[in-house]
């Protein structure tokens, strides 16, 4: 019996890098990605699920072995094995992919404010003093629980909603393993945009530094393993097919296309009725929230830790004035950019998930540079994670080159 607490308690203590990036994945730019997906192809998106479920458990999994054999963060590494202008072109990458995610956090925050009569211009003024307050007071990490908490609940709101509006299960079965490929620029759009929020260059940074903060090292790559698996593997991908079998149940037969918050809440009626735009609002609070309390936070890491900069909220501001310059801003240029009088916050959002999409394999091809370097010892990506790595980084490629492709092909 001992040993089988000890054994247990050894994997529970491991597990964590894998379930939060999970639920981080699945901010406001995802929930609104998935919901334009199945509202405007309907089951039409739903292969790329299946094939994001395996290149999001390599990756990750990739990524961790890096972490678990080093103990230092992506940033660290490319600059060892690369040099200064390499790293200084990852950066770059990471920045303009990461501004681009934390404007559409601010956007889903104004999107959910919406619901409730409040102005983008002062939604933006709450959401980054309240950021501020959070990072200020350290409480991000004490309610980061709460608000994946929050994040699961809706999640499972919408799956229940997808079961209550009596979808096609066997179609949707279908389309998970029978690609039903659109030939037009709008579905390459869509493709490359549910392939962004699902894989996103700041996920492959975060649980490479949230390993190496929590010490985790080569013995516990059988829990992180597992970890990854049921949260990227999973967990991620399972929220999404939720998401968007309820949206191409109750839009896609309509012809309804999502433009605003409100349109997108519809996905919800099924289940909880008049309070649908109250249940969405809160769910896209709480998964901006929480990506608010990440993506900021890990692109001044990553920067800092690429040029050895101090960084951590642990510092004054005298201390890595770096670091809190590159986090200020982050959250005021975003918070800026909402006030913009008419902005579209729901194509906001996605968007920013194309950008992710079109700049992910820069990220993978570095990723997949370190992850046979001999200083791994035995957390080697193997015969079988190295060629399937590869794979993923070629079809990323592939599918950004097709979108672009497909501007000038189809109209």
């Amino acid at each position: 019996m001992l040993r089988i607490y000890g054994r247990l308690r050894f994997y529970l203590l491991a597990l964590g890098p894998g379930l939060v990036t999970a639920f981080a994945d699945n901010d406001a730019g995802g929930i609104t990605t998935y919901s334009l997906a199945g509202a405007q192809f309907g089951f039409g998106l739903m292969w790329v699920l299946l094939v994001t479920a395996i290149a999001l458990t390599v990756t990750q999994e990739t990524g961790a072995r890096l972490a678990l054999a080093t103990g230092q963060g992506l940033a660290g590494l490319i600059r060892e094995r690369f040099g200064v202008r390499w790293t200084a072109f990852a950066v770059l990458t990471m920045l303009v992919a990461n501004l681009g995610t934390t404007v559409a956090e601010f956007a889903g925050m104004a999107a959910a404010f919406s619901l409730f009569g409040v102005p983008p211009g002062l939604s933006s003024i709450l959401t980054a003093s309240l950021v501020v307050l959070l990072l200020a007071r350290g409480s991000f990490t004490r309610i980061q629980y709460g608000f994946v908490a929050i994040g699961a609940a809706v999640s499972i709101a919408y799956a229940f909603s997808a079961y209550l509006a009596h979808p096609d299960w066997g179609h949707a079965a279908r389309a998970l393993v029978v690609p039903e490929i659109t030939a037009s620029s709008a579905y390459f759009l869509m493709l490359v945009g549910v392939v962004g929020t699902t894989i996103t260059p700041w996920g492959q940074a975060l649980i490479q530094s949230y390993i190496a903060d929590k010490g985790l090292g080569p013995r516990d790559l059988a829990p992180v393993r597992v970890d990854v698996a049921l949260g990227s593997g999973v967990l991620t991908n399972l929220i999404a097919t939720f998401i968007i079998v309820a949206c191409a149940a109750t839009l896609f037969p309509t012809g309804r296309s999502i433009n605003d918050a409100a349109d997108a809440a519809t996905a919800l009626g099924p289940l909880v009725g008049p309070s649908a735009r109250s249940v969405f609002a809160v769910g896209l609070f709480a998964a901006a929230l929480l990506g608010l309390a990440t993506v900021p936070l890990s692109s001044a890491y990553f920067a800092c830790e690429a040029f050895g900069f101090e960084r951590g909220l642990s510092f004054r501001w005298r201390e890595a004035p770096v670091f809190y310059g590159l986090l200020s801003f982050f959250i005021a240029g975003a918070a800026l950019f909402i006030v913009i009088p008419g902005l579209p916050l729901i194509q906001v959002m996605f968007l920013a998930q194309v950008v992710n999409g079109l700049l992910l394999p820069i990220i993978l091809i570095f990723v997949m540079r370190l992850c046979r370097e001999p200083n791994l010892g035995a957390l080697r990506s193997g015969p079988i994670l190295y060629p399937l790595g590869w794979a993923i980084t070629a079809l990323a490629s592939a599918m950004s080159l097709t979108f672009v492709a497909s501007l000038f092909l189809f109209r």
